[in-house]
């Protein structure tokens, strides 16, 4: 049966950069290939009030995807959540119709967040097919308390279906994105994203991808990556930034993918998370001939005593033959680390500051704490500690920070030494940063903007109000 499905948007977040919500991209596609009629409300792009959509395009259902929790920032913190509340009381003041939640952010605290909002289901995972299934059976008044990842109220109690394996075939169709909508994210920072797999097998004990995504590796048929690229490129997209957990979950996935960009004669540059871990030269210059400009290094620490206390399962040894090789292949390259994380002292600081001068001065984000979510081994040891309550909920952001550090020490360390260190990239972002980010998008610098600001840091020390003086107005 043809329903009516309002999909939301409500990230209005551009901090560091406005991101097109690709989830609900694919659901849109799974959504318009079962016959229902669609309609994306994105809240930073579409200047329509929700009251005016749901009066004006009537929906049976309304769809609602939160990408974030907080802002991950442990000493300017920002939560998004809140938003799901004012959408579920507005559409049942205005429009009453069922209200299904998702999203990654969603998908960490099910039932929290459909016990605060009073909405009325939840897909916890991939809603694709999920989400197809629960309008069939509530419109055909068929059962649905077996679809996978389904979060519902039965007896007064919320619960929450498995995400079962043999239900997270990952589908191939291209994701529907309206010419509009792109074109609206493209003016603010002229970069779309894409997907090429789902899962993650990796044990990073504060990660929360094999929460959202499961531990089973899917892989997207790479002639579709290709063909979705050529869409991209089409759309007006001048950059593009895949993001998976991490890209080179396996050479072979790295050599397809790659392969089959390069025999579709692609253009576009591209950008993507890359484990510093197994490569080779061989894959390096096969990603640099498929576009690859930009490499975001998840390399948590320096140390390799904190690297096994992170559960990285990988050294330093690796991270710096991994930067080698993308300094070989003239590949801009960054490397975020968490400092602060459990094994942390300001001696294992010291080392990762020591071999960070091995690198030959890659870019470095560098924070402070770790995220705790609930899940996480991390959130086990957290609570063994002392750091977090027993029944915490965690959605309140939470920070681990090692107990062999106060917070304050180990920013005065990090800052001391990134003062001396211009590649190093710390704290919040300064007031100016906004205002610099527009002005340089304006003047066509597409991709991601770490590298950038590393060299006019170097240039211009004294921050982002200096450079936006600087820079001309045309």
């Amino acid at each position: 049966m043809r329903r009516k499905v309002l999909l939301i948007n409500p990230n209005r977040c551009v901090v560091p950069e406005a991101v097109f919500p690709l989830g609900l991209a694919h659901v849109n596609a799974a959504l318009q290939e079962a016959g229902h009629e669609t309609r994306i409300l994105d809240f930073l792009a579409d200047p329509q009030p929700l009251e005016s959509a749901l009066r004006e395009f009537q929906p049976d259902f309304v769809g609602v995807s939160l990408r974030n929790i907080d802002n991950v920032l442990i000493r300017k913190q920002e939560t998004f959540y809140e938003s799901l509340i004012t959408i579920s009381e507005t559409v049942r003041r205005v429009h009453p119709r069922p209200v299904v939640l998702g999203g990654s952010g969603f998908s960490i605290y099910p039932k929290r967040l459909l016990e605060m909002s009073r909405a009325d289901f939840g897909i916890q995972g991939e809603g694709e097919t999920s989400l197809v299934a629960l309008l069939a059976a509530l419109s055909n008044g068929g059962n649905f308390t077996d679809i996978p990842g389904l979060v519902y109220r039965q007896g007064g109690e919320i619960i929450t279906n498995p995400q079962r394996s043999s239900a997270l075939n990952l589908r191939q169709d291209l994701p529907t994105r309206s010419a509009a909508l792109a074109a609206q994210y493209l003016s603010l920072s002229g970069t779309l994203n894409l997907q090429t797999q789902r899962g993650c097998r990796h044990t990073c004990c504060y990660c929360t991808y094999p929460l959202i995504e499961g531990r089973t590796h899917r892989r997207r048929d790479p002639e579709v990556i290709a063909e979705e690229i050529l869409q991209l490129e089409s759309l007006g997209a001048k950059y593009i930034f895949i993001v998976d957990s991490v890209f080179n979950s396996s050479a072979r996935h790295v050599t397809e993918t790659c392969e089959a960009i390069i025999r579709r004669n692609a253009k576009l540059k591209w950008g993507c998370f890359l484990r510093p871990q197994g490569l080779t030269p061989e894959l390096m210059q096969l990603m640099k001939r498929a576009g690859l400009s930009h490499i975001e290094f998840g390399s948590d620490s320096f140390c390799d005593a904190v690297l096994e206390q992170y559960a990285k399962r990988l050294t330093f040894a690796d991270i710096m033959h991994s930067n080698e090789l993308a300094q070989q292949a003239g590949i801009e390259q960054c490397h975020f680390l968490i400092c602060g994380g459990p094994g942390e002292t300001l001696e294992t600081m010291e080392v990762s500051f020591e071999n960070s001068l091995l690198l030959n001065r890659p870019v470095i984000m560098a924070v402070i704490g770790m995220r705790i979510y609930p899940g996480t081994t991390l959130a086990e040891r957290a609570l063994r500690e002392g750091q977090i309550e027993p029944g915490s909920d965690l959605l309140a952001p939470a920070y681990y920070v090692s107990p062999a550090l106060t917070e304050e020490a180990a920013f005065e360390r990090l800052r001391a030494f990134a003062r001396r260190s211009p590649n190093w990239i710390t704290g919040d972002p300064p007031a100016d940063f906004a205002n610099l980010v527009a002005r340089l998008r304006k003047r066509g610098v597409v991709g991601p903007l770490w590298s950038y600001f590393a060299l006019l840091q170097r240039i211009a020390p004294q921050g982002a109000a200096d450079l936006n003086r600087a820079l001309p107005t045309s």
